[in-house]
Order: C-alpha cells, then structure tokens, then sequence
C-alpha cells in the first residue's frame, strides 16, 4: 500500500510539471504584451523597462524562475494588479472558493445519495422517474440557468438572501446550492447504478437466504458496494468545485479563484494564469491520491491487488 502511494506521489509530480510546461509554452506563443493590455499608448521606454523588470523576453529563465518560486509557494508579482503578488490573490481567493466547493460537494453527497438509494428501492415506480428526470436537469442545465432562476426567486422576488456578494452567511446558500446541482445528479446516478449491480449479486441472495434484516442488507452489504463509484467520482468533483467555478462566481459576485482565472486570461498576466493552473492541477492531483488511498482502505481487493 505505501509503495502504492509513492508511485501515485511520483505520478503525481509529472502530471503537475507536464500541466506546467504546457501551459507556459501556450501562454509564451499566445500574441500580446501584458503590459499594453490595459494600457494605451504606452511610451516604448516605459515598455522596455516593465519588460526588463519583469524578465519577460527571456522564456527559458522566466521558466525556471518562476518554478523555482512555485515550489516555495512564491509565485511573483502580478503583471496587472501591480499592488499584489500572485500568491497573495490565490491565498485570498482560494478560500472564498474552497469554502463554497467543499459546501457543495457536501451538500451533492448528502442529497444524492439517499436520492440513488431510494430510486433503486423503487425501481420502475414515480419516485425512480422523478429521481431520474430531477437528474437529467441537473446535468442537462446550465449552471447560470439555475444559478439565475435562483437569483431572481429567492433574492429578489422573496428576499430570503442577498443577491450577490460575500462576507456574511446570507451570501452562502444560493451560490453553494447552484453549484451543487449537477454534482447531485452525478452522484444521485452513480449511487443508484451502484446500488442496482450490486443488488443483484450473489452475496445478496446469500444474505436473503441466511434471513438477514431488509435494512442490513441494504446499507451494511449494499451500499458500501455501490458507493464506490461516487468514492472515485468526489475526488475530482471536489477539486473541480474548490477551485471555484467560474460560472457561479459571476452570476452571484463571489470573488473566487475562477474570476481571477478569466481576468488573467483576458489581461494576458502571465504569472497569475501560471499560478492558478499549476493550483488546480495540484488540487486535482492532491485530491485523486487522498481518493485512492481511501479507496484501497475501503476496497479490500484493491489493497490486495
């Protein structure tokens, strides 16, 4: 089991260098300067010097220097946000961010999975349909669709929350609840196909026959079957929600990661494009190994394997 953690560790490393590189090669080919971005006539001397400070027509030692910084968590200063650092936007934002995706992917574990579970009970019946049709809407609809709706029906029309904003718990609730929608249907559909294959196994009927309760049969047997697969589908799901979603973040004026993401894309800051996607790939990592060792604690034939 350790020597299978090391090499996912190891593999790991890769996966983020490779992101790394590869997104440093498209950003160094992408035409513009970060500095003229935002700026107009801009004197040639003025742009001489920032490209000088900055170290920008020199990709090779750029690369290396901004590496280097990235491995103290060091990212640079910000080509647009002269003020800030890299790494004090992402220390900020990233919070605001790993708050609302860890809400939702709690609240899409706690609502779809008695929603898969009892769709299994009821195969065939107007629970089994409802829960089906609720789940194709959750993936079929746009996150700014419901995001919207919400928006306009609990913000404005009842006013039970603030219509946008962050720093009080009123801000929480609509956005959180919009992201978690399509995790809900993903995990609501993998727990009740888990629960469906694994109904059907032997072990099953060996419990039936032995005269085993209905209700140990259900979440002592069963369902730790079936929740494998929505074990293997939270690791990526969380990271893909506590880096925020850019989306949600828009439609409710939450000052997240993915906002900061856009922004840099469109003011070409190079060194804040580079830190947030080296941050995602290193969640997204961080997150399938967590998921796999858990998965080798849960699964005895994988940790026997």
């Amino acid at each position: 089991m350790i020597r299978t953690a090391i090499n996912r560790l190891l593999l790991g490393i890769v996966t983020v260098a490779c992101v790394y590189t590869v997104t440093f090669v498209m950003v160094m080919i992408v035409p513009g300067n970060p500095f003229a971005a935002g700026e107009r006539n801009m004197p040639s001397e003025v742009l001489s010097a920032l490209e000088a400070r900055y170290d920008v027509n020199n990709p090779v030692r750029y690369f290396g220097q901004f590496l280097a910084g990235a491995v103290r968590f060091d990212f640079g200063p910000s080509f647009q946000y002269r003020d800030w650092t890299c790494t004090q936007i992402i220390a900020q934002s990233l919070t605001v961010s790993a708050t609302l995706g860890f809400l939702a992917i709690l609240i899409a574990v706690a609502v779809g999975v008695p929603i898969g579970v009892f769709s299994a009970m009821n195969r065939g019946k107007w629970f089994d349909h409802a829960a089906l049709g609720f789940a194709l809407l959750g993936v079929s609809l746009p996150t700014f669709v419901t995001g919207s709706f919400l928006l306009i029906v609990c913000g404005v029309f009842l006013k039970w929350f603030p219509v946008g904003g962050w720093g009080t718990l009123g801000h929480i609730p609509l956005p959180a609840i919009t992201l978690s929608l399509p995790f809900i249907a993903y995990v609501a559909r993998l727990t009740r196909a888990g629960m469906l294959d694994a109904l059907s196994g032997d072990f099953v009927r060996t419990a039936i026959a032995k005269g085993a309760p209905h209700r140990e049969i259900i979440w002592k047997h069963v369902f730790r079957v079936a929740f494998l697969p929505v074990l293997s589908y939270i690791g990526p799901a969380a990271a893909q929600a506590m880096t925020g979603s850019f989306v949600v973040e828009k439609v409710f004026g939450v000052p997240g990661i993915g906002q900061h993401f856009v922004n840099s894309a469109l003011n070409l800051d190079r060194g804040l494009i580079l830190s947030t996607v080296l941050v995602f790939a290193v969640m997204l990592v961080v997150f399938n190994m967590v998921v796999d060792v858990v998965y080798m604690y849960v699964d005895p034939r994988v940790r026997n394997g």
